[in-house]
């Protein structure tokens, strides 16, 4: 028998029943909600008189349109207090498990799922949100799915799915000086294009990628979707088992032994084969920006902006020309040194603890330009009160950062915080679509270093200077 992917390893488990043509019903482990999209669902179920098949498998939290304003309350922000008030009595009458504001485990739900052990190797997670592939970084078959979809989990918890094709792309080398993961998976993008994974699950592999701990991994697997991967997975190993151990929702004790046996088995196998497979030498990896309006639109920070003239076809050439106006920019111009007035360190992205130590190494003992407004918002209550035992938050705010409570926030704007018209930002987020974080607003994605860096430059600066 040929050897089989991990991805194989997880989706065989999960067939239920085949239904040809590629399709299968399969089994799903976790069902996870928020107060867009899962408000709106568990409405629809409550309406058409379903009851959940499991509701112990669903568990819900407020992130997408919660103020994050310090000391605020569900009220700070209106338009989320109407989504979050029939979240809250949905969630209690169908016997979903809700973290909401202020309580312990409350935080964006791609933090929180790994954080509280919620997300294990080998399960099959959704959730009505498309950077669910973020949970992949545990080893875990996670995918955004569409609210009809969400209605047909929580009923059923079902769902039918095609079975995509499988990429493997190597990480091959050791990262370089300043370089991160979201440098790792920015270029990766840059590299293939935003459609370069459409119709594949991808997994990450090579060296650099085993180097990593689980958070960075996190990273990687979140932005699979803006390549066009639907699904993002590393194979789990030891530095996984350590992380998932101990945590709420993780087995315990000769349950936590048989679940590893178990996991032991899931990474591909050596003769295991894949449709499509890419390699990226971190030697050629340096810090990275974006420079337009789609996340392939990045650059190496010491690069100059792209000409379109020099793009490979006609459509680009206009899509670069359309970005370049978007975002005031010139070509053959470096990018380094150009002006900002925002940086936002946040995002399901990049609002983990070990992204807030790196931004606060960059931040320690300099201050922001006078120019700038910083933000950082923290990924979950739990990372909120370990980043204020170890000072961080005192370190931003003699910077002269804000510090704010969990939540989406400036990352999709859907919360009423926004970046000003023709205002540039550095974001630690996953997108930099036009309007994304407020409407003319313009964004560059970089590091949590890198957006640390412009903060106290007040442009767009080389983390490596620093």
């Amino acid at each position: 028998m040929a050897g089989r992917t991990l991805f194989d390893k997880i989706w065989d488990r999960h067939v239920i029943t085949d239904l040809g043509d590629g399709f299968a019903l399969l089994h799903i482990d976790r069902n996870l909600v928020h107060d867009l999209s899962g408000a709106r669902a568990l409405g629809e179920v409550e309406e058409k008189g379903y009851r959940l098949a499991h509701p112990e498998l669903t568990f819900a939290t407020p992130d997408h349109a919660v103020s994050t304003l310090p000391g605020r309350t569900s009220e700070t922000f209106a338009p989320g207090h109407k989504l979050l008030v029939p979240l809250r009595r949905r969630a209690r009458d169908l016997g979903v498990r809700l973290f909401d504001l202020g309580q312990d485990g409350h935080g964006i739900v791609h933090i929180i799922g790994p954080e509280l052990g919620l997300s294990l190797p080998g399960l099959t997670i959704v959730c009505g949100d498309s950077h669910t592939c973020t949970h992949g970084g545990l080893g875990a078959l996670a995918f955004g799915i569409g609210s009809s979809e969400l209605v047909h989990v929580l009923a059923t918890q079902t769902l039918v799915q095609r079975r995509p094709k499988r990429m493997r792309i190597d990480f091959d080398g050791s990262l370089m000086p300043g370089v991160t993961p979201k440098d790792m998976i920015l270029h990766l993008i840059g590299t293939i294009g935003t459609a370069g994974g459409t119709g594949f699950a991808v997994e990450y592999a090579g060296a650099a990628i085993r180097a990593l701990p689980l958070e960075g991994r996190f990273t990687i697997c979140n932005l699979s979707i803006e390549m066009g991967a639907k699904m993002g997975m590393i194979a789990p190993d030891d530095h996984t088992y350590q992380y998932i151990e101990g945590r709420d929702f993780a087995p315990k004790g000769a349950a936590f032994d048989a679940a590893v046996a178990h996991w032991r088995t899931l990474p591909s196998d050596d003769d295991a084969g894949f449709d499509a497979e890419h390699r990226i030498d971190m030697a050629t990896v340096s810090p990275q920006i974006t420079w337009g309006t789609s996340p392939e639109h990045v650059i190496a920070v010491d690069s100059v902006v792209p000409d379109p003239a020099a793009a490979p076809d006609e459509n680009r050439r206009a899509a670069w020309k359309a970005a370049l106006d978007y975002q005031g920019l010139e070509p053959g111009r470096p990018i380094e040194g150009t002006r900002v007035n925002w940086v936002f360190i946040g995002s399901c992205t990049n609002s983990r603890i070990s992204d807030l130590r790196a931004a606060a190494q960059i931040v320690r003992g300099r201050k922001k330009a006078a120019h700038v407004t910083a933000w950082v918002v923290p990924g979950s209550e739990r990372v909120k009160k370990q980043a204020e035992a170890e000072g961080l938050d005192r370190v931003f705010a003699a910077a002269g950062f804000d510090w704010r409570e969990p939540g989406c926030s400036m990352c999709l704007a859907s919360n009423g915080e926004t970046v000003p018209p023709l205002q540039r930002s550095v974001s630690t987020s996953n997108r930099n679509f036009v309007g994304r974080q407020g409407p003319r607003s313009r964004t560059h994605l970089a590091s949590p270093a890198m957006a640390a860096a412009a903060a106290i430059q007040g442009s767009i600066t080389d983390v490596r200077k620093m």
